[in-house]
C-alpha cells in the first residue's frame, strides 16, 4: 500500500509503505510544534490506529531538525492550558497505540520535540542529532519528560536533563540508554527495524506493546495530571514563568525575580 496526503500547508507529512506508516514533521525550518500541528498529529494517529496492516509509525523531521520544540509563544499564560491540552493529547494517543512507534532523529530534538520522540518504542538517532530539555531555562519545565525520562535513563540522570537543561549528542544519548542506536543517518537504522518487524504477527506485536507498558501505564496518566496541574496552576502562575517567555520572545536575557 502506498499513499502520500500532506497539502504544503500542511504542518505534517503522512506516507504508507507495507506495514509502515510515517508521519513527517514539516514546519520548516525547525519544525516548531504549534497547535495546528498538534491537532494534525492527533488526527493522524487516530486515523493510522484505525489500519489493522500497518503495524509500525515512523516520526521524523527534516535534515535541519526534528523538532527545535513547542512554540514558545503557546507558553504565555492565556495559551499555555489550550497548548498543554492540545500536545498531551497527542502524548496520551501515543501511550494507548497498538502500533509500534519508532522515532528518525536528526540534528535538533529539543523540549516538545524530545518529548515526542521519547514516547516512541524505540529512537534511532543520525550521529549528528543533539537532544535535551531546555525548558528550565525559560523558568518552565517539559511535563512528559518529568513523567516518562526516568524510566529510560534513571532517576539521577534525568534529574541532570530536566533540571540543568543538559544537551546529549547522538553518542550519549545512546550510552545512557535513551536511544536504541547511532547511525551516519539514522534511516538506517529504522529501515534495519523495519525488516524486523514486518515479518511478525500484527496482532502478537500489539498484545506484546500492551503487556509490556501495562505498569507504567497505570502510573503514567496520574503522573501527567499532576504535572499539568502544577505547571497550569502554580509555575504560569510566578512572575519568573512570565519573564522567561517574554525574555525569550524580546530576544534578551531574562531578569529573574525568584518569585
Amino acid at each position: 500500500m502506498t499513499e502520500s496526503s500532506a497539502a504544503q500547508d500542511r504542518r505534517i507529512k503522512i506516507d504508507f509503505s507495507g506495514v509502515a506508516a510515517r508521519i513527517t514533521l514539516n514546519h520548516p525550518p525547525l519544525n516548531v510544534i504549534d497547535i495546528p500541528m498538534m491537532l494534525e498529529l492527533q488526527a493522524a494517529l487516530e486515523q493510522i490506529e484505525r489500519i489493522p496492516e500497518v503495524t509500525t509509525v515512523v516520526f521524523a523531521g527534516g535534515e535541519r531538525a526534528f523538532s527545535a520544540g513547542v512554540d514558545i509563544g503557546a507558553h504565555e499564560p492565556h495559551a499555555v492550558e489550550e497548548m498543554l491540552r492540545n500536545f498531551h493529547a497527542v502524548i496520551r494517543s501515543m501511550v494507548v497505540s497498538r502500533k509500534l512507534l519508532i522515532a528518525s532523529v536528526r540534528r535538533h530534538c529539543l523540549g516538545g520535540g524530545a518529548e515526542l520522540a521519547l514516547m516512541c518504542d524505540m529512537i534511532y538517532a543520525s550521529s549528528d542529532a543533539v537532544i535535551g530539555f531546555p525548558e528550565i531555562k525559560l523558568a518552565a519545565y517539559p511535563p512528559v519528560a518529568m513523567v516518562a525520562l526516568a524510566a529510560c535513563v534513571g532517576q539521577k540522570r534525568a534529574a541532570e536533563l530536566v533540571l540543568t537543561a543538559r544537551s546529549l549528542t547522538a553518542q550519549e544519548a545512546f550510552a545512557m540508554g535513551l536511544v536504541n542506536g547511532v547511525a551516519d543517518d539514522s534511516e538506517t537504522l529504522v529501515t534495519e527495524c523495519l525488516s524486523r518487524v514486518q515479518q511478525l504477527s500484527p496482532a502478537a506485536l500489539a498484545m506484546a506493546k500492551k503487556a509490556f507498558y501495562a505498569w507504567d501505564a497505570i502510573h503514567f496518566d496520574k503522573g501527567l495530571a499532576r504535572a499539568e496541574k502544577i505547571y497550569t496552576e502554580e509555575l504560569m502562575r510566578t512572575e519568573d514563568a512570565h519573564e522567561g517567555i517574554r525574555a525569550y520572545l524580546e530576544k534578551r536575557r531574562p531578569r529573574w525575580s525568584g518569585q
